[in-house]
């Protein structure tokens, strides 16, 4: 979608892309500067292949002081890899074997089942409902889970619902891997620091799961810092961790040193609410646009930034997405993609005039579209 996007740009046809999940905002001007005065300071040659001591240090720190975390790590628990979906992938390489299952909520990441399979593994879908916000139950975790399940993967808040698990969801589904110990969870945190209203529990308030939890965050989406490429994963394994830096030191040697310094630099200056703040502002100018909008029924999302509005009233998604692009000009994807095809996602991640206008284009669209 994204590709046909820039195509009619490259047109010059006016085209509002909300199908990519990248903050449209400037990374901040510290961490700008820090990235800077790393070349200045000729931060140039390899640097370690778990990451630079210092920026390990300052994850680990910025685990450990998150809400409710209950497992301290340290910088040796830290393999600083090119991004967070280059730390998810490592991790299901690293621990998935042939023939074993990876339990995936959808609706899910497009990435998610393909990284399994590249590791030969089988991704066991698990379809959540709308009237649970998304999220998985424990009686649907317990039908899934078989002699061979490996892993579960838990993404909150999630991509694409925005759906956030409350304590008490994650509660039930701890006392269904309690009955499991040898199902490691590998928790995508990448969102959680844009919650709204309730906050994202880690994972890591469960002490109990500290030999079998896999954290994975990064910089990209809450410092606007996407093309910056600077993720991590945390683990109390160390036989994991070894095994992981192994890995890693085949595939890329180190992330980038300069990059690096600027992550660290994002997670030990002062906070600047100002991204979050944006993000919740469009979060509720969004929810209220599309709740005017005919057809469109929306579990309105926690955390993230995007709407996943249910439009199977309106006709099937793959061809609305077609329709809405030529016709409003207005980028979106289907749900298809992430295991939902009765939905759409539509990213907040644009300016507010942008959603203003394109939501304003979808409308007249799809009002066009059921008068015919």
């Amino acid at each position: 979608m994204s590709a046909q996007c820039r195509a009619l740009q490259a047109q010059g046809i006016d085209v509002i892309n909300m199908a990519v999940g990248e903050p449209e905002m400037d990374t901040p001007e510290p961490i700008r500067r820090a990235a800077q005065a790393a070349i200045e300071n000729h931060m140039s040659h390899y640097g370690p292949v778990q990451g630079q001591p210092s920026l390990r240090e300052a994850v680990a720190a910025h685990q450990n002081g998150r809400e409710g975390n209950a497992i301290t790590y340290s910088a040796e628990d830290v393999i600083v890899t090119v991004g967070a979906k280059h730390a998810i992938c490592n991790a299901i390489e690293t621990i998935v074997c042939p023939g074993d299952e990876v339990i995936i909520p959808t609706p899910s990441w497009v990435s998610y089942t393909e990284m399994v399979r590249l590791a030969q593994g089988q991704p066991v879908c698990v379809p959540t409902r709308s009237e649970d916000a998304y999220c998985l139950t424990p009686e649907q975790l317990s039908a899934a889970i078989t002699p061979r399940t490996k892993m579960l993967l838990l993404c909150s808040p999630n991509n694409p619902t925005g759906s956030i698990y409350s304590p008490s969801q994650l509660d039930g589904l701890m006392a269904v891997l309690r009955q499991y110990p040898q199902i490691v969870v590998l928790a995508d945190e990448i969102y959680s620091a844009l919650a709204y209203g309730q906050p994202a529990v880690t994972l890591a308030a469960y002490p109990e799961m500290a030999e079998r939890l896999i954290i994975v965050n990064g910089v990209s989406k809450a410092y606007a810092m996407t093309g910056y490429r600077i993720g991590w994963l945390l683990a109390k394994d160390r036989t994991f961790v070894a095994a992981c830096a192994r890995l890693q030191s085949q595939q890329i040697t180190c992330a980038s040193v300069p990059a690096q310094a600027a992550a660290e630099a994002a997670l030990t200056l002062p906070a600047d609410p100002s991204i979050v703040d944006t993000f919740a502002g469009r979060r509720q100018l969004i929810v209220r646009l599309a709740k005017d909008i005919p057809g469109f029924r929306l579990t309105e999302p926690q955390g993230a930034f995007y709407i996943f509005p249910d439009v199977s009233a309106i006709g099937d998604a793959d061809r609305l997405t077609e329709y809405l692009l030529h016709e409003a000009h207005v980028a979106v994807v289907s749900g298809t993609a992430f295991g939902c095809p009765a939905c759409i996602r539509l990213s907040y991640a644009c300016s507010t005039e942008q959603i203003v206008e394109a939501m304003r284009r979808i409308k007249e669209a799809i009002t066009k579209l059921n008068s015919k």
